[in-house]
């Protein structure tokens, strides 16, 4: 028997067909971005630090430099335009447009205009503001103070509340160096095998007494108050706490993310040096500044460290971002002898960004691009295979 279709069947195949076709089509979309999307998580993220240069820096100027770090293959800009809201709503416009993440990077305990009460004291009964230790603007709050925490709430607050922010970013969210790194020795004419009592903080009337009340101790009765762990981990928790006090006024108030520069470690080197336990913070992004000159230590050495800090957040879902600092002068960098102004040499960017990654950083951060050479550049695109 011969099958002859009718019309209306031919018509309803054809409809089923396109609906069939286009049904694909729409899946077959969804599966590619998808798998973009997957592609463009895994890779490691690139951000810079920089700052605002006030002879320089307009909304014009910094997009173009801004689209030549996009070119290059950052993803997102730190800069320290400090508490200045317009200046970081000019920079953050420039790195929207730049179609950069932009972080607003702003030091926390280091101000220089604010109450005398509010200053930390040192072991020497000196306070930062009058007396800071290593350098002048080392003029160091004093975290446990309650007014000083609600200056910084509302700083971070007020600039989170810009619409072009992504992050804010906590930097010197910390108690200044009590024992310095030990590549800064030299330059200060120290040999630091103990804690430096000019730069041990906070000695104040109300530290001293609050730690009293949770302790019974009363640390103005040590000779070597270092001895006292209680001690240490009292200033440790003076830091979280203000941190993640901040933390939640940014989110509750602002919706906005929070990120942080901080020590290596923490264990290593953070804890004991400027009191951070960074892995307990509630915060979105962790910037450790692996600064490998800083410590006398090889390249190989940042991704060592940065094992131990990947370790240490045990599975929080925190992006770490491994900071790796860049010598500009790096042909003549056997003469020079601060190493604030040493770093990697192009020839050292593959070992320390590849053990960062393998050791599970999400990223990593330049500091500073300015300084970065076209054979920094060119090691930074091998080893990160980017075109």
């Amino acid at each position: 028997m011969l099958f002859v279709a009718c019309p209306s069947s031919i018509l309803h195949l054809k409809k089923y067909l396109l609906i069939y076709s286009q049904t694909m089509k729409k899946t077959l979309l969804t599966l590619m971005a998808a798998f973009f999307a997957l592609q463009m998580a895994a890779q490691p993220k690139v951000y810079a630090w920089m700052r605002w240069d006030e002879n320089t820096s307009n909304e014009k100027s910094l997009l173009k430099e801004f689209k030549e770090f996009k070119k290059r293959g950052i993803d997102g800009i730190c800069l320290n335009a400090g508490f200045d809201s317009l200046r970081t709503a000019i920079a953050s416009r420039a790195a929207k447009k730049a179609h950069l993440e932009y972080h607003a990077w702003m030091p926390a305990m280091l101000q220089p205009d604010c109450p005398a009460s509010w200053y930390a004291v040192n072991r020497l009964g000196e306070p930062a503001n009058e007396h800071p230790a290593y350098v002048p603007h080392y003029k160091a709050l004093d975290p446990a103070n309650p007014e000083v925490g609600d200056f910084l709430c509302e700083q971070y607050r007020r600039i989170a509340s810009i619409p072009t922010v992504d992050y804010v970013q906590l930097d010197y969210i910390r108690y200044p160096d009590v024992v310095l790194s030990e590549g800064l020795w030299k330059k200060y004419g120290l040999v630091m095998n103990g804690e430096y009592p000019k730069a041990d903080y906070c000695y104040c009337d109300s530290c001293v007494a609050k730690f009293k009340r949770l302790t019974g101790i009363d640390i103005r009765q040590y000779t070597d108050p270092s001895k006292v762990e209680a001690w240490a981990q009292f200033r440790c928790d003076q830091i979280t706490a203000l941190v993640n006090r901040i933390a939640k006024t940014v989110h509750e108030k602002t919706g906005k993310k929070i990120s942080a520069d901080v020590f290596p470690g923490p264990n290593s080197y953070a804890r004991w040096m400027v009191r951070q336990e960074w892995q307990k913070w509630d915060v979105d992004m962790l910037f450790p500044m692996n600064y490998n000159d800083f410590y006398i230590e090889p390249a190989g050495w940042v991704g060592r460290v940065t094992k131990e800090e990947v370790e240490s957040l045990k599975g929080r879902n925190i992006p770490l971002i491994s900071g790796i600092f860049i010598c500009k002068d790096w042909r003549d960098k056997q003469n020079v002898i601060d190493p604030e102004y040493s770093g990697l040499l192009p020839s050292e960017i593959r070992e320390a960004v590849e053990s960062s990654l393998k050791a599970g950083a999400d990223g990593i951060s330049i500091f500073t691009p300015q300084d970065m050479t076209p054979e920094h550049w060119e090691a930074l695109k091998e080893v990160l295979g980017r075109k």
